[in-house]
């Protein structure tokens, strides 16, 4: 595997080591202009990430970053796209829920992705080029990263399922998602399952087979679901724009994201 990839890996779990020490106490919830929540977690764990990703002298996308202005970041052929802490409603809930996010785009395509969920002490991977992507549980002796993946499984998506499980976000189910549903529902007659489940893990349910759709009818941001989509890509599975009916493109001028859907053969 790549050094960069390797580097985003292990700036994953110590990022995920940051976030779980201040999980572990009270802390205070600060607000961004958005209404959307803000902790100390997110600072620490950004801190960690870059001081990994700036030595790889690719340019870096952060929510926690000032943003670089679009006439500078549209002659990036690469860059990586990070959420140090995705899901800070989760965190704030303590359910668990939450993620680090780190993903390398290239040309604007996903072609690497990391996803950690600090609390389950569970790693994510995807590698577009190799077309594959795995999952392994992290222990506490594990200190050698290329160890840890030697133990990784392979993740394999559903295909044909009996019913069709939807993945809906556990804090922004909305009414156009349900007549998704029902849409589904009609066309497939199929028994319809919801399945809730907060930050970018739903991109990893469907990539790893526990979900069959994930359809996305509320905003996004790039770094909220650039890692998921590299992971689904790495399984063979399509993240497809509705405003454009093709694959989700990244470092756009801008960086919120339309509606889109991510399905296995149903």
């Amino acid at each position: 595997m790549q050094e960069n990839y390797l580097k985003a890996i292990e700036a994953s779990l110590k990022a995920g080591d940051a976030i779980m020490e201040i999980y572990s106490e009270d802390f205070d919830v600060e607000y961004k202009d958005d209404a959307s929540p803000l902790t100390q977690a997110d600072r620490n764990a950004n801190a960690v990430i870059m001081s990994y990703l700036e030595t790889t002298s690719i340019p870096i996308i952060s929510e926690e970053n000032k943003q670089t202005e679009f006439e500078e970041r549209k002659s990036w052929t690469q860059c990586w796209i990070v959420d140090p802490l995705d899901g800070t409603k989760e965190f704030v809930k303590k359910n668990g829920e939450f993620t680090v996010n780190i993903a390398l785009i290239d040309h604007q395509k996903p072609v690497f992705g990391v996803i950690y969920v600090p609390a389950q002490r569970l790693l994510y991977v995807g590698d577009v080029d190799a077309g594959q992507a795995f999952k392994v549980a992290v222990s506490e002796n594990d200190h050698d990263i290329q160890s840890l993946l030697n133990k990784a499984t392979a993740l394999q998506p559903s295909r044909n399922s009996s019913r069709i499980r939807v993945v809906g976000s556990r804090s922004h189910m909305n009414q156009d998602t349900l007549d998704h549903v029902e849409t589904l529902k009609k066309e497939h007659q199929k028994p319809i399952e919801i399945v809730s489940k907060g930050s970018s893990l739903k991109f990893c349910l469907v990539a790893e087979g526990q979900a069959d759709v994930y359809p996305r009818y509320a905003p996004t941001m790039e770094w909220d679901t650039a890692a998921g989509q590299a992971i689904c890509k790495a399984v063979g599975l399509e993240v497809i724009s509705l405003d454009t009916n093709e694959e989700m493109l990244y470092n756009r001028e801008n960086l919120l994201n339309g509606y889109f859907h991510v399905k296995t053969e149903l």
